[in-house]
């Protein structure tokens, strides 16, 4: 109701509006002026002009000029007509210079060009592999000695956020299993005594934290578990956690985060660790 107010208000503004416009052009289209009113009152009603000599004296006067205008515009025209036609030449470009229409059009295809190029130039910048400096490339870790001082007095992981991972030490003596299952890449940072693990739960990519008091991985979306080397122990994962390589250059670690080993099958547990306290996740 509120609004169906403003509305017909509206409404009849503009009738009212029309009708007013409307009156002023009858008023002015029906109403004879007053000088119509006076010549007519001057003039004979049997048709004959009531005219004063004088009058008479300025219309002949007037009409001998209109007389003279016209034939002077005869002849002009008579003039015009009698000379050589001009023969049309094109215009030269460089004389001409460039229209509204083609100013247009070629701004708006310049504009369309730089976007596409900026956005061709975005596109493969992200899709380039990045060779270092950053996660797909190789990342320094630290010095060997520092690592794994800081796992064996804090029993547990040493993180490395650059490049999303977990080092973790592994053991010399369950090598042997690990030769069969891993990646020769893989295998080689074993032989080194650590191993680099992936962040990323398998399951469905949450990051998975470290549990102290299990000494496991265990991931709180869905429960998944994985022991000290990221082999799957329990929950819905399909299999241990995803590893990279791990390079070991006088005595500094590098991960190369570009080269990607998928995680052991369900059922591996070379290192045949048990959980060795109460887990984090239920």
């Amino acid at each position: 109701m509120i609004v169906v107010i403003p509305i017909v208000i509206v409404i009849l503004i503009a009738l009212a509006s029309l009708f007013l416009l409307a009156n002023r052009q009858r008023s002015a289209t029906g109403n004879l002026s007053r000088e119509t009113l006076s010549r007519d009152a001057s003039t004979d009603p049997k048709g004959n002009d009531a005219a004063t000599g004088t009058e008479l004296e300025l219309s002949a006067e007037a009409r001998g000029r209109a007389d003279d205008a016209r034939a002077q515009a005869a002849g002009g025209l008579a003039k015009r007509r009698g000379s050589t036609p001009v023969v049309w030449e094109p215009v030269d470009p460089e004389e001409l210079g460039v229209t509204r229409r083609q100013f247009l059009n070629r701004g708006i295809l310049v504009t369309v060009l730089a976007a596409l190029g900026t956005f061709g130039a975005s596109l493969l910048a992200f899709l380039w592999p990045s060779s270092s400096g950053g996660f797909g490339g190789t990342i320094a870790a630290g010095k060997l000695s520092d690592i794994t001082s800081f796992m064996a007095t804090n029993l547990q992981p040493f993180y490395v956020p650059e490049a999303r991972t977990y080092i973790q030490p592994y053991p010399a003596n369950a090598l042997p299993n690990a030769k069969k299952i891993y990646d020769d890449y893989i295998y080689a940072g074993m032989e080194q005594g650590i191993v680099a693990l992936y962040q990323k739960c398998v399951h469905l990519g949450c990051r998975v934290p470290w549990c102290q008091s299990a000494q496991w991985f265990e991931c709180p979306c869905h429960g998944s578990k994985y022991n000290r080397v990221g082999e799957k122990r329990d929950g819905p994962a399909p299999r241990g956690l995803d590893r990279f390589q791990a390079l070991i250059s006088g005595g500094a670690v590098s991960i190369n985060t570009g080269l990607l080993s998928v995680g052991p099958p369900i059922g591996t547990n070379t290192t045949g660790q048990v959980a060795e306290g109460p887990h984090c996740v239920g």
